[in-house]
């Protein structure tokens, strides 16, 4: 940089792993070498996050990836076109039962396996058995409606039988809040990112039965939403935090710098955790409770297979979700909303002159890829996948009506 002053940037997170890449850019210098004074401010929920980037205090934000769509989409109590050029990794969040619901799961077949299909099987028949028995739903609890918590357990329960609006109730909790309210037994499971399952586990309370690594193979979770008019009026600002983003992801995702990316989240205001209940997040290799542990493939990815890249076709998955539960109808002029939320074109311009692999296309067929492929690309080579849905489902975004049309149908006939 010249003599100019460094462009100022205020961003909001929550205190999740999956906020690393953001963290790191502020903490170890990332943002400061592209010229970006980057202040972070820690919140509690994620309505906070999102009404304060509608009134202006935040510039951009550590964000939910459907939260965008449903502010662009007019879900939010105040209006504020926001916009994602960058994604802050894959994967990364798990269900954790209670104890008590994890034992009547293994007397109905479930194993410690995080097999999503036997754990619904298992699932689908405690929820009968509690029915047959008069007793009261079971309660699950997601951070925010417009998640991709709240959508991958729904994609999960309703892929197994399991009616969500009808056999189970949802109910939100903000996420440093999970632990406690299944320890209390205020809820009976949640949907969460680490290292808020790892917490239950630690102390005992929980059990994680399923992953969302495994429900929808590297797909998408938190994501930079940034407020259009501000990413409209100051594009060196933006281009610059993109390319110290990609940096930061890269060292994030880089094995030996995972202890002092550990460190640093640890501290009191960021986690606030020790590094040993960050471990799992950072390896892949999780306590599922009572002993048991798995190790998972991709658990999380803060980099590679295209992490950052903001896909269209992801964007358009969690808007034929927030369909599919009544969050918004399926209109021509919303599909449009939805598509144009994402932004790979500010995520290439920023990142073309490092020279670094972009994907070839905006959009992808999500789901088909069985195994690690590599694809087409600008620069460098680039692999993706594998990105299964555990149903076997295939989401082509250029054919959004007929996969609507194929979720109603499936809710008919369940």
């Amino acid at each position: 940089m010249s003599m100019t002053a460094a462009h100022q940037i205020n961003a909001g997170f929550m205190p999740l792993f999956d906020s690393a890449v953001l963290v790191a850019a502020s903490e170890l210098g990332f943002a400061a070498r592209e010229g970006i004074d980057l202040t972070l401010h820690r919140e509690t929920s994620w309505a906070n996050i999102r009404d304060r980037i509608a009134i202006g205090h935040f510039d951009l934000a550590h964000m939910l990836g459907p939260m965008p769509l449903a502010c662009n989409l007019g879900l939010t109590p105040l209006a504020s076109e926001t916009i994602v050029p960058f994604s802050l990794g894959l994967g990364g969040n798990c269900v954790t039962i209670s104890n008590a619901v994890w034992a009547g799961m293994a007397a109905h077949g479930a194993e410690p396996d995080l097999d999503p299909a036997r754990a619904g099987a298992a699932l689908l028949a405690l929820i009968r058995e509690r029915v047959a028995t008069g007793r009261d739903p079971l309660r699950f609890a997601v951070t925010h409606p417009h998640s991709g918590h709240n959508y991958e357990l729904r994609y999960w329960l309703a892929a197994c039988g399991i009616d969500p609006e009808r056999e189970i109730e949802i109910v939100i909790v903000p996420p440093p809040f999970m632990a406690d309210a299944l320890a209390t037994g205020r809820i009976d499971g949640y949907c969460v990112g680490e290292p808020w399952n790892s917490a239950s586990v630690a102390a005992g309370t929980g059990h994680i039965v399923t992953v969302k690594a495994q429900i929808w193979r590297n797909s998408p979770e938190k994501v930079i939403g940034a407020r259009k008019a501000w990413a409209n009026e100051n594009p060196e600002a933006l281009a610059a935090l993109l390319r110290a983003l990609h940096h930061s992801a890269r060292w994030c995702q880089d094995p030996a710098n995972r202890g002092e990316l550990a460190a640093v989240m640890a501290q009191p205001g960021f986690l606030g955790l020790p590094p040993a209940v960050q471990m799992p997040i950072l390896t892949g290799h999780l306590q599922l409770g009572g002993g048991a542990e798995r190790t998972i493939d991709d658990f999380f990815l803060p980099f590679d297979k295209a992490a950052n890249f903001p896909w269209k076709s992801h964007a358009l998955w969690f808007y034929t979700q927030m369909v599919r539960w009544g969050h918004v109808a399926h209109t021509p002029e919303n599909l449009a909303v939805a598509r144009d939320c994402y932004r790979p074109d500010l995520y290439r311009s920023a990142l073309r002159p490092l020279g670094v692999a972009l994907p070839g296309a905006n959009s992808k067929v999500e789901g088909a890829l069985k195994t690690a492929t590599p694809v087409g690309a600008t620069g460098a080579g680039l692999v993706l996948g594998p990105d299964g849905f555990f149903d076997g489902q295939i989401f082509d975004p250029d054919e959004v009506d007929t996969y609507i049309a194929g979720q109603k149908s499936a809710e008919i006939q369940g």
